[in-house]
């Protein structure tokens, strides 16, 4: 080992020429080039005596093995690394030198891009700590090289959150499945080669079957979001023809996405989807139960945002948006008051803690409908709130939160878009088990009952048009319109800069 770390310092030094030089030793100089590896490294292994990392008992220790197939599993061929590792093998201190310093770089350079956070302004975070950190490639070495076992540091180091690691599973399952296809147009309606060629675009024989052609359109229509007919319908049709790289590239996009979500490989968090309208419960970086949610409207999208819900508030008021004010008040003008009597409304003066109860004849409902005046309108706690029997609250100042509805058949649909902005919940006391570990609270009959959470819990809500799951990426539609922005900013990014 002492040889090894000698033959190390020399090669650093050819490397590095700033760094000292180490005891003398009667070992050759390695023929090959020097390593480019970055000050960070060098300081690393000067900081520690040129001590190897991956070397034990003048032999590549298994977890070189581990971090190759890390890299593999990432998609990153270092055929430089495979070489080194492989001359490795006969024991020589010289050749077990490469072998560890590119490993180190390979592991640096992994780290860099695994935990690399997502694109600047991708999501708000309101709360400190919640956004993704930019990885320190020095932290990560120290931590490698203190960690009681190397192959636990390496599995913490791949892990992720699922949606990212579901997504780049999911690019590797697409491409071996869809983008290996032949890359064909297919014509309109009505043309003779039509049929030959849908069959060539799905990977089929020209004899096959009309059933085998049904079937396999019907699995490309579940992969791309579209409607499930088995038959080439145009939107099948204008899908086909985009081809697979233009899904390759929305996938890539929603990995940046989920980048803005940080690796909790420990701990509880709340992932909220609004393209999908579904929210995960995640717990030590798994998943462990989920539901559907009902998500804004379009013009009322709900943010992609992350807080700390640090309580819940039972039996609460429903205290409604501007625009569902101006909405009670056009009824006010046609129907008169009963309409807020109807609702069970209480009219207040404003939004403030000292806000004056009004009549509805102290109230100019014309002006209040045509925004010129303004007041506070809330539905009373009771069976027909509109927030049902609980919210959960993660302070900030968009106004949006998680809540209960009695509007339970709204969940059955396809299209759950039609809160204003705020997360709607499918099974609010099933989150609330969760969200207090088991022990849900029970409402004293006071209105707006306020509980705080044992500790509070982060929710990420995110957009994913590309949505992991286990059988693969299934594409959902871009409701909100946000997909051609960020592929046109990824397309950009990627460009090479005009001379």
């Amino acid at each position: 080992m002492r040889a090894l770390a000698l033959a190390l310092g020399l090669a650093a030094v050819s490397a590095f020429g700033s760094l000292p030089e180490p005891p003398t030793a009667p070992i050759a100089r390695a023929a090959e080039p020097p390593l480019d590896l970055g000050e960070d490294i060098a300081a690393f292994y000067r900081d520690r005596g040129f001590r190897p990392l991956w070397v034990e008992r003048s032999a590549l220790r298994p977890e070189a093995g581990r971090l190759l197939a890390m890299l593999a599993g990432a998609g990153r061929r270092d055929s430089e690394l495979a070489a080194a590792v492989r001359a490795a093998g006969n024991g020589d201190p010289r050749a077990l030198t490469r072998a560890d310093l590119l490993l180190t770089r390979a592991f640096a350079d992994y780290v860099r891009d695994h935990h690399r956070p997502g694109p600047a302004g991708a999501m708000r975070y309101i709360d400190a700590g919640l956004a993704p950190a930019e990885p320190d490639v020095r932290e990560a070495l120290e931590a490698a090289a203190a960690a009681p076992s190397l192959a636990a540091h390496l599995a913490a180091t791949e892990q992720i959150n699922p949606a990212l690691g579901g997504l780049r599973r999911g690019l590797a399952v697409y491409r071996g499945k869809w983008s290996r296809l032949p890359q064909l147009t297919i014509p309109a309606a009505g043309s003779a080669q039509r049929q030959a060629l849908l069959r060539r675009r799905l990977g089929l024989g020209p004899r096959a079957p009309e059933r085998a052609l049904a079937a396999r359109l019907a699995e490309f229509q579940r992969v791309h979001g579209l409607a499930v007919t088995g038959a080439a319908d145009s939107a099948t049709t204008a899908a086909l023809n985009a081809g697979a790289a233009h899904y390759e590239r929305l996938i890539l996009a929603n990995i940046e996405r989920a980048r803005a979500i940080p690796p909790r490989p420990l701990g509880r968090y709340l992932l909220v989807d609004t393209a999908s309208a579904r929210l995960w419960m995640i717990e030590d970086g798994r998943i462990r139960d989920s539901m559907r949610v009902i998500v804004g409207k379009s013009g009322m999208a709900t943010p992609v945002m992350a807080g700390l819900i640090r309580y819940a508030v039972l039996n609460p008021y429903w205290n409604l948006p501007p625009d569902l004010i101006r909405e009670r008040a056009r009824k006010v003008v046609r129907r008169g008051p009963g309409a807020i009597a109807a609702e069970r409304l209480q009219i207040l003066s404003d939004w403030s803690p000292r806000a004056r109860p009004l009549s509805p004849r102290q109230v100019n409902w014309r002006a209040v409908a045509a925004g010129r005046a303004f007041v506070n309108l809330r539905q009373r706690p009771g069976p027909h709130n509109m927030m049902g029997a609980v919210k959960f609250m993660m302070p900030n100042d968009l106004g949006v939160y998680l809540h209960d509805t009695p509007s339970r058949h709204f969940f059955a649909r396809a299209d759950r878009r039609i809160s204003s902005g705020c997360v709607r919940l499918e099974d609010a006391p099933r989150l609330a088990r969760w969200l207090f570990r088991g022990r849900p609270p029970r409402p004293s009959g006071a209105a707006e009952q306020r509980v705080d959470l044992p500790e509070p819990v982060p929710v990420y809500i995110t957009y994913l048009t590309a949505l992991p799951t286990r059988e693969g990426i299934v594409f959902q539609p871009d409701s909100y319109g946000r997909d051609r922005t960020l592929l046109a900013r990824l397309a950009r990014r990627a460009s090479p800069p005009r001379s």
